[in-house]
């Protein structure tokens, strides 16, 4: 048997439902999950289900497609392993994590490689058997670095996402749209009110209570694209700014891998600059 995952995004009007599930049923299918939003204000429709059973793709496709409305979004995905690359710069934790849980079969990915802007994390990577790329900024304008940067990833085909795991370099419009939708980055969630070197400090001198992180979509909007996951902890006056980056850290990597693991599900609708996540 086989099983896809099919979702779909159009405008709502009454009986999807009802017309969608009398598909899977003239199939045969077996509906393993299935999650359904409605956006009043939009009028919006969103659906995502799991189904098992013996058919074609292509047939379902077709007459998925007979009952919704023109300008619904429908794509029913094979669960594959997709095809990822992350980048990352000096800091550790978060693509330390991501690589540990790779490798304890977490992640329902092909790691294709990690490329960073420097070579500081390459033995780190390297003890997972994981090729490791330098493509250095030094001499070059961002966008000959970039330039450099999009050959590599190149070299890898066609890939379903790149995760910035804490990759300190801002993306051009150029690179952001070569890759729509399909790049997650992390930060703490202090922004836009502690901009630049470090933060954690700034947000210690200015007694902060709450230490989080956003996970996110890039796009050409500079740390304010689509917000896939978030987290927060509490803090107090007896942590200094050392502990509150320890901390924020911490937040920083499990809600990155929270992410990546949403998108490899096949979880998240971006639209506008908002998600529904299933």
């Amino acid at each position: 048997m086989k099983k896809y995952r099919v979702l779909i995004d159009c405008p709502d009007e009454k009986g999807l439902v009802y017309k969608i599930s009398s598909i899977f049923f003239k199939y045969d299918l077996n509906i393993l999950s299935n999650s359904e939003f409605v956006d009043a204000q939009k009028n919006l429709f969103f659906m995502r289900s799991v189904v098992e059973g013996y058919i074609d793709g292509n047939d379902l496709e077709r007459d998925l497609r007979s009952v919704l409305p023109n300008r619904a979004t429908l794509r029913i995905i094979a669960p594959v392993k997709k095809s990822i690359v992350l980048m990352a710069t000096k800091e550790s934790h978060a693509l330390g994590d991501l690589l540990i849980r790779y490798e304890a079969g977490e992640l329902d990915a092909d790691i294709l490689g990690v490329v960073s802007n420097y070579d500081y994390l390459r033995p780190l990577v390297e003890k997972f058997d994981i090729p490791f790329f330098t493509v250095s900024h030094e001499g070059l304008s961002r966008e000959e670095h970039e330039e450099k940067v999009m050959a590599c990833l190149a070299n890898f085909g066609k890939l379903d996402y790149i995760v910035l795991a804490k990759y300190m370099r801002i993306l051009t419009p150029k690179f952001v749209e070569a890759y729509a939708n399909c790049i997650i980055n992390i930060h703490h969630s202090f922004l836009p009110a502690f901009i630049g070197a470090n933060p954690y400090k700034q947000a210690y001198e200015r007694g902060v209570k709450i230490i989080g992180a956003t996970a996110h979509f890039v796009n050409n909007d500079l740390d304010e694209g689509p917000i896939i996951a978030q987290d927060v902890k509490h803090v107090d006056h007896a942590y200094n700014w050392q502990a509150m980056q320890r901390l924020g850290r911490d937040i920083e990597k499990i809600v990155l891998s929270r992410a990546v693991k949403l998108a490899l599900e096949d979880r998240i609708f971006v639209y506008g600059n908002k998600t529904v996540i299933f």
